[in-house]
């Protein structure tokens, strides 16, 4: 009896098993009802259409802000100061008077040489007359050649004695013009390094620095390989140059290249630029960095998108193209630049054509969508999760920018 009901026990365990197992692969079948389901339900993504705009192809490099003419200011003479001129961060003129030194010792060598050519020049006018005379005495023989020659010679003696003089008076005006030192150009007074009284010697130390920032000039470099096109494009037109500050974010002015510097760095395979800026409203200051954009060309009418719908995939760059059947459709694509969150498109897409900036993660080629139109303005960054985690498995062709 009791086998009986092991027996019957057993056998009913059995078939729940089989029954079980049945369910079980017709729910995983693949192309049955599970697939079925997942197939009709639209992938809600956000998409925007290609846009037509005129964008400026730009190279960037990080520059320094460099005066246009920068002077130490030395004395040329020895003296003590006696009166400064300026205050420390004023504008000044060339010609302005910065400081003055005693120059009382110059004038009194000045007066010195001037009755110094005075003496002589008396002399010089005394020595001419004897010669006439002697000349005249010559003509009848009433004097011999030696004594008209030795005069000639003391006449010739005395012109150079007062040319000498002449020199020195000259020499002595220079260091009176010497005390009072003055700004050599326009521009803006640094920090003063001298006071009210101190003795300063002829060449040696500096007593102010004067900078021209008004023209101003950006420094900064390229990579070598940019070179040609740089070149092709200066030999057509002037290249505009943009300075921004160091995040990149601010336009500070707007310039222009000057010229590429005559040799590359080998060390780091770049070259250097110049660019000069008017500076007028004084933005740009000597020794700022600053990140320079220099404006190659500009594409009219290019196609762009936001830079949040290009993905990477093994095969290039693609973006997925909504169809008027609201099915996606991907679309490999070449990228010319990529500037403020907008990809400028080289091919593969058209003005007009909705791409998906938000939600592709989940798609693939044909899948059907729900669209919502992306109100992200341009330029701003892409929602978080526009991106996705990476690139489907399937992709298309795509360039390199």
């Amino acid at each position: 009896m009791l086998r009986s009901r092991q027996v019957i026990v057993g056998g009913t365990a059995a078939i729940v098993a089989v029954f079980v197992a049945v369910l079980a692969v017709r729910h995983f079948q693949p192309g049955k009802t599970h697939t079925v389901h997942a197939q009709s339900t639209a992938i809600p993504v956000m998409a925007v259409p290609a846009a037509n705009e005129d964008v400026p192809i730009i190279l960037r490099g990080l520059g320094t802000v460099t005066a246009f003419n920068t002077v130490a200011v030395k004395s040329r003479v020895e003296g003590s100061i006696t009166a400064i001129h300026f205050s420390e961060g004023q504008e000044v003129k060339a010609g302005d008077l910065l400081i003055e030194l005693d120059a009382r010792p110059f004038q009194a060598a000045l007066d010195q040489a001037n009755a110094t050519l005075a003496k002589d020049q008396a002399n010089l006018t005394n020595a001419q007359t004897d010669l006439a005379r002697y000349a005249q005495l010559l003509q009848h023989n009433n004097a011999p050649e030696q004594q008209y020659t030795t005069q000639k010679a003391t006449v010739a003696q005395d012109e150079a004695t007062v040319k000498s003089d002449q020199a020195a008076i000259d020499a002595a005006k220079l260091n009176v013009e010497y005390a009072s030192i003055r700004s050599p150009i326009d521009g803006i007074v640094g920090i003063r390094q001298i006071d009210l009284g101190n003795l300063v010697q002829a060449n040696s130390q500096t007593l102010v620095v004067v900078t021209q920032i008004k023209p101003i000039y950006v420094i900064f470099t390229s990579p070598e390989a940019d070179i040609p096109r740089i070149r092709s494009a200066m030999a057509e037109r002037r290249l505009t140059v943009q300075a921004y500050d160091p995040s990149d974010q601010k336009q500070i002015a707007q310039g222009a290249l000057n010229l590429i510097d005559n040799q590359v760095d080998q060390a780091t395979g770049t070259v250097k630029l110049k660019a000069e800026f008017a500076n007028s409203d004084e933005a740009l200051w000597p020794g700022q960095f600053v990140t320079a954009h220099l404006v190659l060309d500009v594409v009219h009418n290019g196609v762009t998108v936001p830079a949040a719908a290009v993905q990477i995939g093994p095969n290039g760059r693609f973006v997925y193209v909504v169809r008027s059947d609201n099915t996606v459709d991907l679309h490999p694509v070449t990228i010319t630049q990529t500037e403020n969150d907008r990809s400028l498109i080289g091919s593969g897409v058209s003005a007009g054509d909705r791409v998906v900036t938000a939600g592709w993660f989940k798609l693939t080629p044909g899948a059907k969508v729900t669209v919502s139109e992306d109100k992200t303005p341009a330029g701003a960054p892409a929602p978080v999760g526009a991106a996705g985690a990476g690139p489907p498995a399937t992709t298309g062709r795509g360039g390199t920018r």
